[in-house]
């Protein structure tokens, strides 16, 4: 018979060994202690012997663990499980970066994203690292992918992103060396970067040296690149000529040559011109875009032609071309400068019924116009309306409401504007928001 005192030891040494049983349960996730498979008393229950063997063993468990090594071991897996796209999203450092570039050069995942070389190349000349930029595009540009040209397109394009017209340049002229074919895409690609970059020259010097050089057909692209190019610097009649030349070598105008030189010659008041682009490029067959009858609108619109603008737009539905937000905010503003504020207001209802939601710009148009007639009650409605969408009119507008609500007595209106306003991300400047709150004040002690 055991005594009080060797009873007590046992229990004891239970106790012990069952505390050991579940932290060693707990340690090993995989071991599942509660499984309905197991017994509900295991076969080898331990013995005195064995328990007083698992209190000694465990003494030495007791000692704490390192205090970064958790921390240390989370990290390691973390870092090589993450996808190397995930990494390169989340990296700031732009060293830290071209390293993860340059360790997957050969990762066609990597390689072969588009967006994941437009972003990271936008980071690394944000933060002024253009060299940074030459070493990844330079050593993905002479892998395997660099003698595709589509590959190369993208090189060049993302120099231009980078602005490094010289570069992109070089890139295309190296083509060659590194088993690649040109063609006018290259060629294309090329000029845009160039004439972005305002390098009028380089541009013009390509395109002599297109065909004898290169061996490169200039293609409607690369016409409408150089007629654009002209367009930007004044020299309108030098792109009508060019136009003529492309005709010359056989290449047809399109519909972009046609609308880029009818937006220059409206824009520089010369309206003759301009019509008479319009009706050569509808005698001669070519089909008006969308863009081409939002530029005549916007032309109809400068000139108080509202109502002819909005006839515009029927003939636009029945050449099977629906008008989009641009179309809508002209005809919208045309009628507010000839006075039509009623038919402003139907053409603004009837873009939700024509499946066309109206836009930040629409807003702003409808908004301060209401204003201007003193409509405030419903440019409040659309005001917040618009700011409950994160699409805030000018600051200038604001003011008007703010002040013309307090003048109608619609304090709580204001207020509510006032809300919305503070609430804006990113946030007004403090002196914008403190302007806004003087309006409400000095509204108050006005009427009192």
């Amino acid at each position: 018979m055991l005594s009080l005192g060797a009873l007590r030891k046992l229990c004891a040494a239970f106790d012990a060994v069952a505390l050991t049983v579940i932290a060693a349960g707990l340690s090993h996730p995989r071991c599942r202690p509660f499984s309905a498979r197991a017994p509900a008393t295991p076969p080898d229950f331990p013995t005195i012997a064995a328990c007083r063997a698992a209190v000694a063993a465990s003494t030495p468990r007791r000692h704490p663990s390192p205090p970064h090594a958790p921390a240390a071991q989370s990290q390691g897996p973390a870092d090589s499980d993450t996808p190397v796209l995930v990494r390169i999203k989340r990296e700031r450092d732009p060293v830290r970066l071209y390293d993860l570039f340059t360790a997957n050069a050969g990762n066609r995942v990597l390689v072969e994203n588009r967006f994941a070389f437009e972003d990271a190349v936008g980071r690394l000349a944000g933060a002024r690292r253009n060299d940074l930029v030459e070493r990844i595009l330079e050593q993905h540009r002479a892998l395997p992918q660099g003698r595709r040209e589509g590959f190369v397109v993208r090189v060049i394009g993302l120099y231009g992103k980078a602005r490094m017209p010289e570069h992109a340049l070089r890139t295309f002229k190296e083509m060659d060396l590194y088993g690649c074919p040109r063609t006018a895409k290259s060629l294309n690609a090329t000029m845009k970067v160039l004439a972005q970059s305002r390098r009028f020259d380089d541009v013009l010097q390509l395109l002599d040296d297109a065909s004898p050089t290169y061996g490169v057909a200039l293609d409607a692209v690369s016409y409408n690149t150089v007629v654009k190019m002209a367009c930007d610097m004044g020299e309108l009649r030098a792109a009508y000529r060019v136009m003529q030349e492309m005709e010359k070598e056989g290449v047809r105008p399109d519909a972009v040559t046609y609308t880029t030189l009818m937006a220059a010659f409206y824009k520089s008041g010369q309206r003759e011109v301009g019509d008479g682009l319009w009706n050569l490029m509808r005698l001669r067959g070519c089909v008006p875009t969308l863009a081409s009858y939002n530029v005549r609108i916007q032309f109809l619109v400068n000139r108080r032609r509202g109502w002819q603008a909005n006839d515009l737009v029927r003939k636009m539905y029945a050449a099977g071309v629906g008008p989009d937000e641009i179309t809508y905010n002209l005809v919208i503003k045309g009628f507010f400068l000839m006075g039509e504020h009623e038919m402003a207001q139907t053409v603004f209802g009837a873009m939700h019924g024509r499946g066309c939601k109206p836009n930040e710009r629409v807003y702003q148009t409808m908004v301060h116009y209401l204003c201007k007639r003193r409509d405030f009650n419903l440019a409040f409605r659309l005001c917040k309306d618009s700011m409950e969408k994160n699409w805030f009119p000018s600051v200038y507008t604001i003011h008007h409401l703010l002040q013309g609500l307090m003048k109608i007595r619609k304090d709580r209106n204001a207020r509510e504007i006032l809300k919305l306003v503070t609430e804006r991300q990113p946030a007004y400047s403090a002196d914008e928001v403190k302007a806004f709150q003087d309006i409400l004040s000095h509204g108050k002690t006005g009427r009192s």
